[in-house]
């Protein structure tokens, strides 16, 4: 890999090709080049050559790429060979339907834990793998025992900052937040921001200028374009 800093958009875009990678082996495709998983898959050749090329020579002059080797390539630079496991804060509507989300066992993440700080949801089992309520108030505690190096907020915005400050007293590293807040994190922890609502206020642009608007391909989700356009990760 070249010395040089990998973007986090780069980055980003990796995991959308080993999406596109995923449903090329699937469909029993063993070599693909640039151009094909660009047309395909509505993205930019050059940007794909671009991207892996910071991190090795993976194509085969007058092949391509090997669908499979590629796929474990990106697997491992993602990080994504080691099981992690995620404590989701915050065990309300958003929370359990996160605990319910199929797509974290098909990227290697579990949920193994939840937490809250209402007394009626404590000891609760919740979604088709009844994981655990826990009180917040334990969370280092469960963090520890459980293993968690993820941990997703998806919690007020007026408490975002005090859940964040407990949850990098525990030791995380990693935190999705879901909470409309600017959160201010130590130095080493990243913080990957979700905003439910720019993302809706997007939709709604859209809407009121649709001569503008994109036709994107169906076979995959559009999060390339979105990586470019509305990063919201920050690291402190």
């Amino acid at each position: 890999m070249k010395s040089e800093k990998i973007s986090e958009l780069t980055t980003n875009r990796l995991s959308v090709y080993l999406r596109c990678l995923n449903t090329l082996a699937a469909a029993g495709i063993k070599t693909v080049s640039s151009k094909a998983m660009a047309e395909q898959f509505n993205l930019n050749s050059a940007q794909i050559r671009k991207d892996l090329a910071y991190f090795g020579e993976f194509g085969v002059r007058g092949v391509g790429y090997y669908v499979e080797n590629l796929r474990d390539h990106i697997i491992k630079i993602l990080g994504l060979d080691v099981a992690h496991r995620v404590g989701i804060v915050g065990a309300g509507n958003l929370g359990t339907a996160l605990a319910n989300y199929d797509g974290f066992t098909t990227s290697n993440f579990t949920v193994a834990a939840l937490f809250d700080n209402a007394r009626e949801k404590i000891g609760e089992r919740v979604g088709r793998n009844q994981v655990m309520v826990h009180d917040v108030r334990n969370l280092a505690r469960v963090v520890h025992d459980e293993e968690i190096d993820v941990i997703v907020l998806s919690v007020p915005a007026r408490v975002a900052q005090k859940v964040l400050n407990q949850v990098m007293s525990a030791g995380i590293k990693a935190v999705l937040n879901f909470a409309p807040a600017r959160l201010q994190a130590r130095r080493g922890v990243k913080v990957k921001n979700v905003d439910l609502t720019v993302a809706l206020e997007s939709l709604s642009y859209s809407l009121a200028r649709p001569q503008v608007s994109t036709i994107t391909n169906p076979r995959v989700t559009h999060a390339y374009e979105e990586i470019a356009q509305h990063d919201e990760t920050r690291e402190l």
